[in-house]
């Protein structure tokens, strides 16, 4: 008997192949013949799964917000029990820097799709992510928790903090990836906020 196709799966490796591929050549060189030699598939039978470059590049950056989302969950594991708001917030924080080939790959074909959507009016109709404030979100209700168990400095808005800590955290993201500053540098910056924003234990 023939073997059955695990479509999903094929769909995936594809995408996998697209995210190899642009990790080295970037977002903008790559064809879906590029992606097709790099997955060793035909070109039709990309095309019989995404029509088109844009619901390729669709699909596969789900797949990087999913492994994104993979990452956080591994350090916060590591964590230990129970590891409190801050950890968790820096677990989102830190996962995001391009301190691996992995994070480094992920930030580079985030920021790559930003840059293309800003010509592309077919990218830029879509959602960067499933829920753009997702993680915004998430950083808020963290805050908001390590507030109501007074582990925060006075007067600190969750939204404004939340929304300021992923910006300096893509920022320096962005700075790594060209060079700017290493991975440690970058991590001591954010480790400065976040001291701003927690209380020390010491603390009242």
């Amino acid at each position: 008997m023939p073997k059955r196709v695990d479509h999903a799966e094929r769909r995936t490796e594809i995408a996998e192949a697209l995210v190899r591929v642009a990790g080295r050549r970037g977002l903008h060189a790559v064809t879906m013949r590029d992606v097709a030699a790099e997955a060793g598939v035909s070109l039709r039978l990309v095309q019989y799964y995404f029509q088109t470059k844009e619901k390729l590049l669709f699909f596969g950056l789900e797949l990087l917000a999913q492994r994104f989302g993979e990452r956080v969950s591994a350090r916060v594991r590591a964590a230990g029990e129970n590891p409190g708001p801050r950890a968790m917030v820096e677990a989102l924080l830190m996962a995001a820097l391009p301190a691996d080939d992995e994070s480094r790959t992920f930030h580079h074909l985030y920021t790559s799709y930003a840059v293309l959507a800003v010509n592309d009016p077919a990218l830029a109709a879509q959602p960067f992510i499933k829920n753009p404030e997702a993680a915004e979100d998430t950083l808020t209700e963290l805050l908001r928790q390590a507030q109501e168990a007074a582990l925060l400095e006075p007067g600190v808005d969750a939204r404004s903090e939340a929304a300021g800590l992923l910006a300096m955290s893509a920022g320096l993201g962005t700075s790594i990836l060209v060079g700017q500053r290493s991975p440690e540098s970058a991590t001591e910056v954010l480790d400065h906020r976040l001291n701003r924003v927690f209380r020390t234990s010491e603390g009242p």
